[in-house]
């Protein structure tokens, strides 16, 4: 293991052990620091996310951009600090910690016996989500994790996101779509982040205007499985609580190829994305590329896996 990789896994372990022993306030304190620390060093990352934000927000100059920015580089802040602290939490301060709206899409569609895809971008606090689903509604659910690099430093993530209820499959390897097809024809749940393409076999989507690359998995296990297929995004606001809502069920065409139907899903999965970014730019925490036009035509899948967001 390199000195760097060493650096990460130590700094994401004293997170774990220290953060969450925090009270709330100071813990939040903490977090803006950090944020704005970063932000004024305007490292790659920093500068990455205003590039991804004068996508979403095209008529934004210099200073607006840079306000987006500090806000972001907080929210992402605020997304660390629960992560870390999501472990000491009690089910009662998980379940008041958020509110999604249209939620009965979910319970529904398990109440009726089919599985469903839940698929999310990276906004706000996906792990608070999933935490409030296995706590606040009872609902176990399947998803993925990418590989980390170092490997000490995906277990952290792995026992981490097991602690929280979800059966977490890796990322590589082959077998994660076939196990969560059964998942889902058991009538179990599924939940991705699908905003990000991790290869080079994602489907070309239209996003805010360009072309950009969106995991084909979402809408394959929907075809596969007969599973609904529903995108959900997910905000904060002036408050502790983080809002969410998830978006009418993305239906399978009715006639085309697979790759057709495959191309027309994810579409409309980047369509419901767009809006819950468009509506909340400071709480997408893309500081990686993402349009094709910012990605180098060498694409290096290695170079993308330590850009990952975990």
């Amino acid at each position: 293991m390199s000195a760097r990789d060493r650096l990460s896994d130590a700094l994401y372990g004293a997170g774990w052990a220290t953060v969450k022993k925090l009270p709330e306030p100071v813990a939040v304190r903490l977090g803006r620091t950090i944020a704005d620390l970063a932000w004024k060093r305007r490292g790659q990352g920093v500068l990455r996310l205003e590039s991804n934000y004068a996508r979403v927000v095209p008529d934004a100059g210099p200073e607006r951009l840079a306000e987006l920015s500090r806000a972001g580089m907080r929210s992402y802040l605020r997304y660390w600090m629960e992560s870390f602290r999501l472990p000491a939490w009690s089910p009662e301060r998980i379940a008041n910690g958020i509110d999604i709206k249209d939620i009965h899409r979910v319970t529904d569609g398990m109440a009726a016996g089919k599985g469903v895809v839940l698929a999310l971008p990276h906004l706000a606090n996906w792990d608070l989500a999933g935490a409030w689903a296995t706590t606040g509604l009872g609902i176990p659910f399947t998803t993925v994790a990418e590989r980390l690099k170092p490997e000490t430093l995906y277990d952290r993530f792995v026992a981490y996101r097991e602690g929280l209820g979800m059966e977490v499959l890796p990322h590589s390897g082959g077998s994660a779509f076939g196990t969560l097809a059964r998942r889902l024809r058991d009538g179990g749940l599924v939940c991705l982040v699908a905003d990000r393409d991790l290869s080079a076999s994602g489907v070309e989507v239209e996003f805010f205007g360009e072309t950009a690359r969106m995991p084909a998995g979402p809408a394959l296990l929907a075809q596969h499985t007969g599973a609904l297929l529903l995108p959900a995004t997910l905000w904060y606001d002036d408050s502790p609580v983080m809002r969410g809502r998830v978006h009418p069920a993305v239906p399978v065409p009715e006639s085309g190829t697979r790759a057709e139907k495959t191309s027309v899903m994810t579409q409309a999965l980047a369509d419901a994305f767009a809006t819950g970014i468009a509506d909340h730019p400071e709480d997408w925490h893309m500081l990686q590329r993402l349009w094709l036009k910012d990605l180098d035509p060498a694409r290096d899948p290695e170079q993308d896996a330590r850009e990952g967001t975990p």
